[in-house]
């Protein structure tokens, strides 16, 4: 028997800010949250791109020494949104610590700031440097050191699902969460992903000459999703978690239900590993939309992946014309943050619940002259106040991994 999926408790660490009120008057407003991007002594010199979606603001972490000897930046993130998201839920600790709770969490590498350090001592002077290394440096680097560190800090012993799909990682994280409920493995799944402050993925992605690098003397400018002057993502860093819960175990217990998770789609393109796919993408949005039971007709908002890519952006929009046509509004919420990385699916996916509990849409920002490739579409040009009750939330990754999470708001959850 298939059983109902909804979200309880979420938290977002983003360049828009920490904490819903911060982030809603973000978006209501207008405000970016890209910024110049910070000298690291190393990478930063051979970069063409000058920009980045970065957390500017100080956070106070209050993490005992026991568990902060195995965390990096990254994990920091991690543990925090998961600390928000488990107090906020209400779950008491028995439960927390059952075996019917689990943790669907990842990154894009894990931290790359501690690998970097490794890697500095395994290539310069060994000899004198190797006693530097540290027990816990591969626990605080490897690419599951969020969704481990987060099952220590907090007693977790359910299922580990671990996710490292470049820009799909919270989102897969989300929709595996949101099977093992569906299907009885567990009770509850607590899911998410993030990424911290790195060089070393802007410079990936610089040589591929798929960075912004026309406004980085104007930052809030990029990037420009389905714009005509679009030239290329941004990256940024953030961190976010959401609960999921069995339906019917919520209700008894009480809890706030945010929204329900009702389709997952995901399916890989079967070819080139970069460049994106309207065949392998357009076939995901429509597998969500079937294990949704739901028609395109049905979808009022449609949150797109829309890195600001040249390319990326017109097979999206190829995509959604092909599924939903002129029907639901569209907005790129990485034009408030840039590319978050392996976060993005898990804080649009927050961002999302906050636009339907508040009933806006908040417009693509820097939107300025539609590219005439992609105007097929009803694009979100300011904001809009209107009822939205069925969401899509879009994620597209190197390797060909494609996903799309369907969420239905808390009202029409319970109604």
């Amino acid at each position: 028997m298939k059983r109902r999926v909804v979200i309880t408790a979420c938290s977002a660490i983003t360049p828009i800010g920490y904490g819903k009120d911060e982030i809603i008057q973000s978006l209501r407003s207008g405000r970016s949250g890209v910024s110049p991007l910070r000298d690291d002594g190393l990478l930063s010199k051979h970069i063409h791109s000058r920009v980045f979606g970065s957390v500017d603001y100080p956070m106070e972490y209050g993490f005992k020494r026991q568990y902060t000897k195995t965390m990096g930046p990254v994990a920091f993130y991690a543990c925090q949104v998961a600390k928000d998201v488990l107090a906020q839920s209400g779950l008491d600790q028995e439960f927390i610590t059952s075996g019917r709770l689990g943790v669907a969490f990842g990154s894009t590498h894990g931290s790359p700031t501690v690998q970097r350090d490794i890697y500095k001592t395994f290539f310069s002077d060994l000899d004198a440097k190797f006693s530097s290394i540290g027990a816990v440096d591969y626990l605080r680097s490897m690419v599951h050191t969020t969704a481990v560190n987060i099952s220590r800090m907090f007693g977790i012993t359910g299922r580990i699902i671990a996710s490292s799909t470049a820009c799909t990682t919270s989102s897969q994280s989300i929709g595996f969460g949101y099977e093992m409920i569906k299907y009885g493995m567990q009770d509850a799944m607590l899911c998410g992903g993030a990424d911290e402050y790195d060089t070393t993925t802007v410079a990936v992605f610089d040589n591929l000459l798929a960075c912004s690098v026309d406004y980085n003397d104007t930052p809030s400018c990029t990037p420009r999703p389905f714009d005509a002057g679009r030239d290329g993502l941004v990256v940024g860093e953030g961190g976010g978690a959401v609960l999921l819960e069995e339906y019917e175990a919520a209700r008894r217990r009480g809890a706030t239900i945010l929204g329900e998770l009702v389709g997952f789609g995901c399916n890989n393109n079967g070819g080139d590993l970069i460049l994106p796919n309207l065949e392998g993408i357009t076939a995901t949005l429509r597998l969500a939309l079937d294990d949704a039971a739901l028609s395109p007709g049905e979808v009022d908002f449609v949150s797109a992946h829309a890195t600001a890519t040249k390319m990326g952006d017109v097979i999206e929009a190829q995509a959604i014309d092909a599924v939903y046509g002129k029907g639901p509004l569209v907005s790129g919420l990485k034009s408030y943050m840039g590319h978050t990385m392996g976060t993005c699916g898990v804080i649009e996916l927050i961002l999302t619940l906050y636009m339907m509990e508040q009933g806006f849409v908040a417009p693509t920002l820097n939107l300025e002259e539609v590219d005439e490739r992609c105007r097929m579409l009803r694009h979100t040009r300011e904001l809009t106040e209107t009822p939205v009750r069925t969401a899509a939330i879009q994620n597209f990754a190197f390797g060909g991994v494609n996903t799309c999470l369907l969420v239905r708001d808390g009202r029409t959850a319970q109604g």
